[in-house]
């Protein structure tokens, strides 16, 4: 029995992977989907140390070592400043600041240090409440300045790069300590979210379209049929089918998982064990539930808009187009009643949270239950015509 499931199962995923569309959509489309989902979401949410951002800086040409020092603090903020040299390109940028000119000395620095007032004017296109954050941050970089300054001034030490790096070396009386409070709480954007979200999607999409469509069409071209007169049991042909379509779940899923690590730049966390766990049985569960609806429906006309429905339904539900944790409370509790829901937030526990791998046990549990009733029902439920 055994022997004979291998074989229908080797021949079936060869088959499967020659096919062009199971190529596409199991090798191409899932990483066009990482890069796109990933790079249009990869700001969503996100605070401003996750990444540099562009800052537009107009400053006259002899600003001297204070409007360096802004600088210094402005990239210490997270700010990537760019020294703008026309109006125009000055413009584009969402994020202005604008160092004036001073009235009566040749560079600014010699202005403030002879007492002339200096009004700096930051800009800010777009959400507001992402403006006032921008414009804490950009006041802070600012009035670290001016207290530096202060200190050097009535500390009667000379104003000057040296000067600064000296005050940012001496150890300071009063510090704060910064630790942990626990688990991650923020849901995750980018890659984080749209690489995990799109391989849970991908793994059913590719199981339930060529996987089940592919026993229809067998079934409607008499393939099976032939099968049934071979000294093959039904059991072997079932089990075979099943092994064949958990195979190319594994594929789908392997080859997700090492260009989302590798291209991408995901961390799989440190509980990858349980990680890989968690997708083999989501693999196995899609392949019973292709097993199941590949015996249901009549037609691959109908195998495709089923599934098709079912995957998009699922995924959208479940979590894999954006995280479930920033949705209504009532739609995270419907997440957890549905497949995707189980697969979702065990991967974000795991990854994203920091859990340890207890904490996708009981996902464990629910995707091999769900899978093992499924796979009997589509057991059950086989048909050679």
């Amino acid at each position: 029995m055994l022997a004979a499931a291998a074989f229908i199962a080797r021949k079936d995923l060869a088959f499967m992977l020659r096919q062009r569309e199971t190529l596409l959509w199991v090798f191409v489309m899932p990483f066009l989907f990482f890069y796109f989902i990933g790079t249009v979401t990869g700001s969503f949410g996100g605070s401003p140390g996750d990444r540099p951002d562009p800052l537009a800086l107009r400053a006259p040409s002899s600003g001297g070592v204070i409007v360096d020092e802004l600088v210094r603090r402005l990239e210490e903020q997270r700010y990537q400043v760019i020294r703008t040299k026309t109006p125009e390109e000055f413009e584009r940028f969402s994020r202005r600041l604008t160092v004036p000119e001073t009235s009566t000395h040749p560079s600014v620095s010699d202005g403030v240090l002879a007492g002339e007032q200096l009004v700096v004017t930051f800009e800010r296109r777009g959400d507001a409440l992402a403006a006032n954050v921008d414009r804490f941050r950009v006041s802070r970089a600012v009035y670290a300045v001016v207290a530096d300054l202060a200190v050097l001034k009535s500390g009667g030490r000379e104003v000057t790069a040296d000067g600064f790096s000296q005050l940012a070396a001496t150890p300071r009386r009063l510090t704060l300590a910064v630790r942990s409070a626990g688990r991650r709480v923020e849901p995750p954007v980018g890659f984080a979210q749209a690489v995990p979200g799109t391989m849970v999607m991908f793994t059913m999409l590719v199981l339930l379209m060529s996987g089940a469509i592919m026993l229809v069409v067998e079934r409607e071209h008499g393939l099976l049929r032939r099968l049934a007169s071979a000294p093959i049991s039904a059991g072997s042909i079932v089990l075979g089918k099943w092994v064949s379509r958990m195979a190319l779940g594994l594929v789908q899923v392997g080859v997700g998982m090492i260009v989302g690590g590798v291209v991408f730049r995901v961390d799989w966390g440190d509980s990858l064990p349980m990680v890989v766990l968690v997708l083999v049985s989501w693999a196995a569960f899609n392949a019973s539930l292709a097993l199941l609806l590949g015996n249901m429906v009549r037609t691959q006309a109908q195998m495709a808009g089923v599934g098709m429905l079912v995957t998009m339904v699922l995924a959208g539900l479940g979590g894999c187009w954006w995280p479930i944790e920033i949705m209504p409370p009532w739609m995270q509790s419907l997440a957890l009643f549905l497949p995707t829901g189980w697969a979702m937030d065990a991967l974000h526990r795991l990854v994203s949270f920091g859990d340890g791998p207890a904490a996708a046990i009981p996902h464990l549990a629910a995707l091999g239950t769900a899978a093992l009733a499924a796979g009997w029902a589509g057991a059950k439920k086989f048909r050679y015509q």
